[in-house]
């Protein structure tokens, strides 16, 4: 049996998979959402770090950077998007970490790519489905592979 920092890939739970944190930035309480994300990757065959509500741009990276992370999902439903997510990404990169960062939840479409122009690789709202969910840390993820997200 490969073992996990073999080839990565979301697969099947007696192969190699992908390791996502999860998490909630700044004040925003509501993790219904995010708890929901974490349990579609799980059961896609990802491995989830469930990063907990209120950290910061640092205390997650420190925890990408602990965890050897393929990917960072951030849940935002308070509207902080355009400064949290931007900041996320500049703490991984301060860490020397090119670990791709994906956002979800209330985000508005003029937002979008904005949010791209600043750093973050995929972004989904409310709605989408686990297939869709999936599809976009996937591409996130191999997106990025090539120059070595962890």
């Amino acid at each position: 049996m490969p073992e996990p920092d073999d080839a990565k890939g979301p697969s099947d739970l007696d192969g190699p998979r992908y390791r996502a944190l999860v998490t909630k930035v700044g004040l925003d309480g509501h993790d219904r959402g995010v708890k929901v994300v974490a349990r579609m990757l799980r059961d896609a065959g990802f491995e989830v770090i469930y990063g907990g509500l209120r950290q910061t741009p640092e205390t997650v990276a420190a925890t990408a950077l602990e965890e050897d992370v393929d990917v960072v999902g951030l849940s935002m439903h308070s509207g902080g998007h355009l400064t949290l997510a931007p900041a996320v990404v500049e703490a991984l990169r301060r860490r020397g970490l090119r670990t791709p960062v994906v956002v979800g939840g209330i985000i508005p479409s003029r937002d979008i790519d904005r949010l791209h122009e600043l750093g973050v690789s995929e972004v989904l709202t409310p709605g989408a489905s686990q297939t869709q969910v999936v599809e976009a840390v996937t591409r996130a993820i191999t997106s990025t592979s090539g120059t070595s997200g962890r």
